[in-house]
């Protein structure tokens, strides 16, 4: 049996490496548990236990772990960029009316439910397709 968990072992060692999905590690790493125990031990109810046990918990003791390593925080794009940042209206904005606003150097269609005079500076909040939706900047107040 002991030639057997080293198969074992190895198949799902190529496998994980041919996935890279971090799936087959787990057992993998009870396998290679199972081949030490094969050598000490040889009954084969005991190893298979050994395997499903170990894999198992090495599946519990990681799980946060990888989910760490799978969830990855959105990078912004070019549009994201703008959200947070301060832009000057260049067109007044009123509830009903879109008004224009310069930010980073690039002038955009902005939204707001409050009217917003020209020359204000707005902070944006979001972007809603392609306008920005702002409101007066705490520093103009």
């Amino acid at each position: 049996m002991t030639v057997v968990w080293l198969i074992v072992f190895l198949l799902l060692v190529i496998l994980e490496f041919a996935t890279i999905n971090l799936v087959s590690i787990w057992f993998a790493l009870g396998a290679l548990v199972s081949f030490f125990v094969s050598l000490y031990v040889d009954n084969a109810t005991i190893q298979v236990a050994i395997f499903v046990i170990v894999s198992f918990l090495s599946i519990l003791l990681t799980k946060k772990f990888v989910q760490k390593l799978r969830t990855k925080k959105p990078e912004r794009v070019n549009l994201d960029r703008v959200i947070g940042k301060i832009g000057t209206v260049t067109e007044k904005i009123t509830r009903y009316n879109p008004g224009e606003v310069k930010v980073g150097g690039k002038r955009w269609t902005a939204v707001s439910e409050e009217t917003i005079d020209k020359d204000s500076h707005v902070k944006i909040l979001a972007i809603d397709g392609v306008k920005l939706v702002v409101e007066k900047s705490k520093t103009d107040e």
